[in-house]
This record gives structure tokens, C-alpha cells and sequence, in this order.
């Protein structure tokens, strides 16, 4: 079974999400739903902190530390 990609997960949380907030789960059904994307939320959230890591790693030159630069998403609107 190949690795899911970061974008994969967070549409299948997403998937999640849009079933639970339906309202038309059994609670067993919800339960297990919710299981799913407390997992994928955890999957999503370490590969954000790898690149993260990624990212302020590429900021530094010849060993040396340049600064840190914030990791900021797209959407954060910060």
C-alpha cells in the first residue's frame, strides 16, 4: 500500500467532517467516524511539523542560522 500524500489525508478529514456535521449517523457510525479523523488529524498535523522543520532548515545557509521566518499556511490569513 504506497504512503497517502498530505492532501489525501486532509480530504479524507475533510470527507469526515461532512459526514459528522450531516447529522445522519448512527452513533456507532459517528463514533467511528470520528475515530478516523482524530487519526487523520494526527497524520496531518505531523506532516506540518516535518515541513515546518523542512522549511526553517532551508533558511539557513552554510550552517550558519540566518533568522526564522514564521511557517505560515495560505489560508491562515495572518
Amino acid at each position: 500500500m504506497e504512503e497517502q500524500t498530505f492532501e489525501t489525508r486532509l480530504r479524507g478529514l475533510q470527507t469526515v467532517v461532512e459526514k459528522l456535521e450531516s447529522g445522519h449517523l448512527t452513533l456507532e457510525e459517528a463514533l467511528s467516524h470520528f475515530e478516523k479523523g482524530i487519526e487523520l488529524s494526527h497524520q496531518c498535523a505531523e506532516f506540518l511539523t516535518r515541513a515546518e522543520a523542512r522549511v526553517e532548515k532551508l533558511v539557513q545557509k552554510n550552517g550558519e542560522f540566518i533568522r526564522e521566518e514564521p511557517f505560515l499556511l495560505a489560508h491562515d490569513g495572518s
